[in-house]
């Protein structure tokens, strides 16, 4: 099993900061987000990362490259820990990458992955969200794609007024067995960001996929949706009217959602509050300049 990382946007939401330095690379306190994603999937048993990237984000790579100079200064100085921790990204997975030539849409950086990946199965992980490794979502996909030979998606619960930012699902009680594996449903059809009025759910298609191979001819033979762009739900929706099976886990565990600012600021909260070695000191600073007057901000 191969994964696809989407990772060639411009991230206009975080500019200045993306300007130079990639949005996948912003730390969430000690690790860039990106990490987290590889670690996710190294941690499911996938050992084979495509990353399709976009100019001027060759740094991503780098960062699970070796540093000598860098790890023979932390070796003198005995500092084994930190050692460790810039060892670790060149340790968690084959890093491959290639590259989108322009912003097109989901689809088409997922189709631009054809001639790494072949015709067997593959999972993608967006760039921009993870899951808490202690609550895998990973695994229970792969085995389920296993065993029906389609796609398999994953999806969240959502506030009905928030479906026009997600691709969202209609779905129906799965096959005899399949609820066995996790929180599964069968997906009847998908539709991408309808509004609150017209959307046929509250499951919201989450960053996590695994498609067969047939996945990149659909592709090929869809248009500009969404946005202008060629959107991956298309591509599956069409593969979902021909026949082929599509399921989906409801995910009930921890997701941390990088995206917008926002959602990253949450992130790093949410992170460093359970860190063993800042985790106490911060919670009481957090503490206390959540009761401070500064932190009420000006008219409340």
């Amino acid at each position: 099993m191969k994964a696809v990382i989407p990772a060639a946007g411009l991230a206009t939401r975080f500019l200045p900061a993306t300007k130079v330095v990639p949005k996948e690379l912003l730390p969430v306190v000690d690790r860039p987000v990106l990490q987290y994603i590889v670690e996710e999937a190294a941690a499911a048993g996938i050992e084979d990362v495509l990353l399709v990237t976009g100019r001027g984000k060759t740094s991503m790579v780098d960062h699970f490259d070796r540093q000598p100079y860098l790890e023979s200064r932390l070796a003198e100085k005995g500092d084994k820990k930190r050692l460790e921790a810039v060892r670790r990204p060149s340790e968690l997975a084959e890093i491959f990458t290639t590259r989108q030539h322009e912003p097109l849409g989901l689809g088409h950086a997922v189709g631009c992955a054809e001639s790494h990946i072949g015709d067997e199965p593959f999972a993608v992980l967006l760039g921009d969200e993870f899951v808490d490794l202690a609550e895998p979502l990973l695994p229970a996909m792969l085995e389920l794609q296993a065993r029906t030979g389609g796609i398999v998606l994953a999806f969240m619960e959502v506030d009905p007024e928030e479906t026009n930012r997600y691709g969202i699902a209609s779905v129906a009680p799965p096959e005899e067995g399949l609820d066995a594996i996790a929180d599964v449903v069968r997906v009847t059809g998908l539709v991408e960001k309808p509004a609150p009025a017209d959307s046929p759910s509250n499951l919201a298609v989450l960053g996590r996929y695994v498609l067969p191979g047939v996945v990149f001819d659909a592709i090929r033979r869809t248009g500009p949706g969404s946005g202008g762009e060629i959107q991956l739900t298309d591509a599956m929706q069409t593969l979902l009217d021909e026949g082929l099976p599509v399921h989906g886990i409801v995910y009930r565990g921890t997701r941390y959602d990088t995206g917008m600012p926002l959602g990253y600021l949450q992130a790093v909260v949410q992170i460093a509050v359970q860190r063993e070695d800042i985790g106490p000191a911060f919670r009481e600073w957090l503490g206390q300049f959540a009761g401070a007057e500064s932190f009420r901000g000006p008219g409340t």
